[in-house]
């Protein structure tokens, strides 16, 4: 199919219940820094917010906390099946001025009176981001908000003393997702999709969370991106089951925090980059 249609929405990591899992847990990691780069971006109380790529729904459900009651967010994903998770979540929250539309970003009929659009970890999905980009902020009025987050696996892997296993985790999901056209430079590629796109130059800033001790999340949210990647190395036919099957990724968080913490090591994990500009 051509740019800008269904097929630049396809998303390789699936909308299984273990992906889910590992988007909460994503969130646990970056959500104070994704709070931070809208904040400083001008989003707040009133404000009507379209987050794009939703998932789980744990941005909307962020940003429907900096706009409150009187503010309204509206999520938007190609997948009816993960809306509904999202949909389930705000309703446990008690949010009320969430909603949530199935559909492809490139023909959302949604007017034009948005003050901002949002997405984490979005565009490096898509096969053109510059045209995704241009086809969601023809959404947002002029002299509103464009914020976006994205993360950037260029270099790397961060770790004092070096960590072999998670060396093994950077280097497997860097191929297998790299293969499945997932672009894990996309962070310091913002500067110039915001550009090309049409908009003024961004505010930008990098943001990485770091671990070390027993008790860090970390270590089981990197178990669960490597055991995607290995996953989709077999589908991909990059690694057979017998090499998946001894990498034995049931216990690969343990391990992983057992090593760095047996090295009195600390991890940085792979830095997001987030960039926020206003419409003119």
């Amino acid at each position: 199919m051509s740019e800008g249609t269904q097929a630049n929405l396809t998303y390789a990591l699936g909308y299984s219940a273990e992906e889910t899992a590992r988007l909460e847990k994503q969130a646990q990691l970056w959500n104070a820094s994704t709070r931070r780069l809208f904040e400083e971006a001008g989003i707040g109380a009133g404000m009507k917010v379209l987050d794009i790529g939703s998932g789980a729904g744990d941005v909307a459900l962020l940003a429907a906390d900096l706009v409150g009651p009187s503010g309204t967010v509206v999520g938007v994903d190609s997948d009816p099946a993960v809306l509904a998770t999202a949909q389930e979540r705000v309703r446990t929250a008690g949010v009320t001025n969430v909603s949530f539309i199935p559909a492809d970003l490139h023909s959302l009929d949604l007017g034009a009176d948005f003050d901002a659009v949002v997405g984490r970890l979005i565009l490096l999905h898509m096969e053109n981001p510059v045209e995704t980009l241009r086809a969601v902020v023809r959404h947002v009025r002029s002299g509103g908000t464009v914020a976006f987050q994205e993360i950037d696996m260029s270099h790397g892997p961060f770790d004092i003393p070096p960590s072999p296993l998670h060396q093994q985790c950077w280097d497997w999901v860097v191929r297998s997702f790299g293969h499945a056209g997932i672009d894990l430079g996309m962070g310091l590629k913002l500067h110039r999709v915001f550009l090309d796109a049409g908009l003024p130059e961004p505010q930008m800033h990098l943001y990485a969370p770091i671990g070390a001790g027993p008790n860090w999340t970390g270590y089981d949210y990197m178990a669960r991106g490597f055991s995607a990647a290995l996953q989709m190395a077999e589908e991909h036919g990059l690694a057979t089951t017998d090499e998946v099957a001894a990498f034995d990724v049931a216990t690969f968080a343990t391990r992983l925090r057992d090593e760095v913490v047996g090295q009195r090591g600390m991890i940085m994990m792979a830095p997001y980059v987030g960039a926020w500009a206003r419409k003119g």
